[in-house]
């Protein structure tokens, strides 16, 4: 199934040659911080599975886990695309905001629970994981 999705303004393309059928919610302080809410949400394709076109910058930041996490976001909107880093391996993290079929999408697991907003309950039948799994 090849997904296709983009940025608020529409200058950035997201395209994922995937099966993915499951979600991610992490709620990280980072995800916080660029998703601007309460946590992204994100399947995790393999690179070579994504392309991203468009007006795109990337960001580095260092994770809690010491680990280079590079942000790509769209250089006019600013709306997050995806994120890589090496505890992802092959893939990377591709924010489902930008794709209208993830509305109707489970969500199988949320990461960093342990940094939840007050309020935003557990995700019935997710897996939780108080930080990122090993």
């Amino acid at each position: 199934m090849t997904l296709t999705g983009s940025c608020l303004c529409g200058g950035c393309q997201v395209v994922v040659d995937s099966t993915e059928d499951k979600q991610i919610a992490c709620h990280c302080t980072d995800c916080q911080h660029t998703s601007g809410t309460a946590h992204s949400s994100n399947i995790l394709p393999k690179i070579s599975d994504v392309k991203i076109t468009g007006s795109v910058n990337e960001y580095n930041s260092t994770a809690a886990s010491g680990n280079t996490v590079t942000r790509v976001f769209c250089g006019t909107c600013g709306s997050p695309l995806a994120h890589k880093s090496k505890a992802f391996g092959d893939a990377m993290a591709v924010q489902t905001g930008s794709f209208p079929e993830f509305r109707k999408i489970p969500f199988a697991a949320e990461l960093f629970v342990k940094d939840r907003w007050t309020g935003i309950p557990e995700i019935p039948g997710a897996d939780q994981a108080q930080t990122m799994p090993e």
